[in-house]
């Protein structure tokens, strides 16, 4: 080997090293100031923060959710850190969609969208031009095309950018299918972080960007021209590449590291959907029992789950250890403001029923029924969807699926 061979060796090898090093301590110092659902999900929103760094390399650009069920759960907390810590960032809680378009280039700024449920809520008419935005841009070479300039001619604006978005509850499906997902959670007693205040949290973190920058920026070549391996395919590959590809330039434990989250996280989201997919079952063969029932307006928690567990083509038999429950019934039916009370029948007894009113809201908009018109204005309330601990992780080998976040409150402590 000769001298520029040893040399070059020599350089490699001290890069590596460097961003081993600087990764380590950017993930130390994202935990010190969030509770985040796992230490998966400490590695993911590290690995997410250094890719930033080469979006001109990347093919796409991951989303990054952080949600949660209520407020006080420290997703602008995530936001707080993210903006000191990535490449360009630009907040867009009042950023008009034009002003994105413009400064979308070659070198895009990381966009970070707080409050995004309101720009994905049923009040986002006026946000349609930066939903489109966020949806287009997670793939290069899907511009978005307005007329502009005295001239009116036709401009293709670049949409590719990588953007966190933090709000209540779960995004559009269009959003979580191409997002590494952290499903935040409130800290419990006893879970302590580092206050976030400007005069050393900033410098600190604005420091450790930096150095990310120092190190990534001359490696952007190089990371265009690799393939990792990854655990996953299809979409979540996509997503999770960019994550994949830093810890492979970092070298050391980070590699390994990396896929871990990517499995780990991208088999809880698939967990998740299947919860939601159950869920939604739920709804339509309760629906079903009301119908045979002659539209009572109400049905006693144990008829209702006598009936679900009769029905040899339904699941909810073998649900559970010994089939549906109470406990099960209502734990499924929370996450839509449903729940049981106490209803007075014919014959003057009182027991714990689910009443018909209850359901119509979720059954409009889960389930709807193309032979019953729409509930009328103000026929149920509608209920904002919280999030339920999901179960356990599956055993075996990984359903390949969406990526996404961890499904319980496990602290990085």
């Amino acid at each position: 080997m000769g001298t520029g061979d040893r040399e070059g060796a020599s350089l490699d090898a001290d890069r590596n090293q460097n961003g081993t090093a600087v990764l380590d301590e950017l993930r130390a110092a994202i935990g010190r100031y969030v509770v985040l659902p796992s230490e998966e999900a400490l590695t993911a929103v590290t690995l997410w923060v250094a890719a930033s760094h080469i979006q001109p390399a990347l093919q796409h650009a991951p989303r990054l959710a952080v949600v949660g069920p209520t407020k006080g759960c420290g997703k602008s907390r995530v936001l707080d850190v993210l903006h000191e810590t990535v490449h360009k960032p630009m907040m867009t809680v009042n950023t008009s969609p034009a002003v994105v378009f413009r400064v979308i280039g070659e070198d895009p700024p990381t966009l970070l969208v707080d409050e995004a449920d309101t720009i994905f809520g049923p009040k986002a008419g006026d946000k349609e031009d930066l939903r489109g935005l966020l949806n287009a841009g997670h793939q290069r070479n899907r511009p978005a095309w307005r007329i502009s300039g005295p001239e009116h001619k036709a401009t293709a604006f670049p949409t590719f950018a990588m953007a966190a978005l933090a709000g209540i509850g779960d995004l559009p499906d269009t959003i979580m299918d191409r997002a590494v997902v952290l499903r935040m959670q409130k800290r419990r007693p006893g879970e302590h972080i580092a206050p976030f205040r400007s005069r050393y949290s900033v410098p600190e973190l604005n420091a450790l960007r930096d150095r990310l920058t120092a190190w990534l920026a001359p490696l952007r070549s190089t990371a265009e021209g690799l393939v990792p391996q990854m655990p996953v395919e299809d979409r979540a590959a996509d997503t999770w590449e960019p994550l994949v590809i830093v810890a492979d330039l970092a070298g050391g434990h980070w590699p390994s590291r990396a896929r871990a989250a990517c499995l780990a996280m991208t088999r809880n989201e698939v967990v998740q959907d299947e919860q939601t997919t159950l869920k939604t079952r739920l709804l339509r063969d309760i629906r079903r029992v009301f119908e045979h029932q002659g539209a009572k307006e109400a049905l006693r928690s144990q008829d209702l789950l006598a009936a679900l567990v009769q029905d040899a083509e339904a699941p909810w038999a073998e649900y559970g250890t010994k089939g549906l429950n109470a406990y099960h019934l209502a734990n499924l039916l929370r996450d839509f403001g449903i729940s049981p009370a106490n209803h007075r029948f014919e014959n003057g007894r009182q027991a714990k029923a689910y009443a018909r009113n209850q359901f119509i809201d979720a059954w409009a908009r889960y389930c709807p029924d193309p032979t019953q018109p729409a509930p009328a204005a103000g026929e149920a309330a509608p209920a904002r969807r919280a999030q339920s601990k999901p179960s356990a992780l599956p055993s075996g080998t990984l359903p390949i699926g969406p990526p996404g976040g961890p499904a319980g409150p496990r602290p990085t402590r």
